[in-house]
């Protein structure tokens, strides 16, 4: 099937296209300190015909029922550290329900006018500004193109409660039709290694 250009999407913002919509999916968080844990994640790529892409993101952990209220007694107070393998999946067989919110973020994607000598035809620059309720504002800075994002922090920001995250990198692509994540982070004084990672669905255009 053809694509096709969301209506009244900002030209400045075509090579995000591909963004556009509705995901929902399932992955899997772990990072030393945390347990590995499935989830769940709902994702929304939304434009106001303005030269950007809004983004919002929820996790929520999946739990057995039996284990549900023990998870919730368990889950950080700061809704994680941030939000890395793509194909990652919950393993286990037995049934299982959305958790308690493990980590929400919000934010704008952008592509910038400037374009940097050294990259390649085939790839635009973009830029991306993320904030979730744990006290974090973070700034990537990558390269998008043939249905590949790479994004590395320029900044981040915390607040004096926030978790002690100094680096991230973030990998999005777009893999038969499903949208395959991962993230990176050095956080509380580890080098940069897995977090996350989750594959996700189009459930509807936004």
């Amino acid at each position: 099937m053809a694509f096709v250009l969301p209506e009244g999407l900002a030209p400045e913002v075509y090579p995000l296209a591909w963004l556009v919509g509705r995901w929902h999916g399932q992955g899997v968080v772990g990072y030393p300190g945390i347990d590995e844990t499935a989830f769940v994640q709902d994702v929304v790529f939304d434009h106001d015909g303005g030269p950007y892409l809004s983004y919002t993101s929820t996790i929520r952990l999946v739990v057995a029922p039996d284990d549900a209220s023990a998870l919730a007694d368990a889950a950080p107070d700061e809704g994680g550290a941030g939000d890395g393998a793509p194909s990652a999946r919950p393993t286990s067989d037995v049934p299982v329900e959305d958790g308690p919110v493990w980590s929400t973020e919000s934010g704008y994607w952008r592509v910038p006018p400037e374009r940097p000598a050294d990259l390649p035809d085939a790839q635009f620059p973009v830029e991306v500004l993320l904030a979730d309720p744990s006290g974090h504002v973070a700034v990537y800075v990558g390269a998008v193109g043939n249905g590949r994002v790479d994004l590395a922090s320029d900044l981040i920001a915390r607040t004096a409660t926030g978790a002690d995250v100094t680096a991230a990198k973030r990998l999005y692509g777009l893999v038969d039709g499903e949208l395959m994540w991962a993230h990176d982070m050095a956080a509380f004084g580890r080098p940069m290694q897995s977090y996350a990672s989750a594959r996700l669905a189009r459930v509807e255009d936004a």
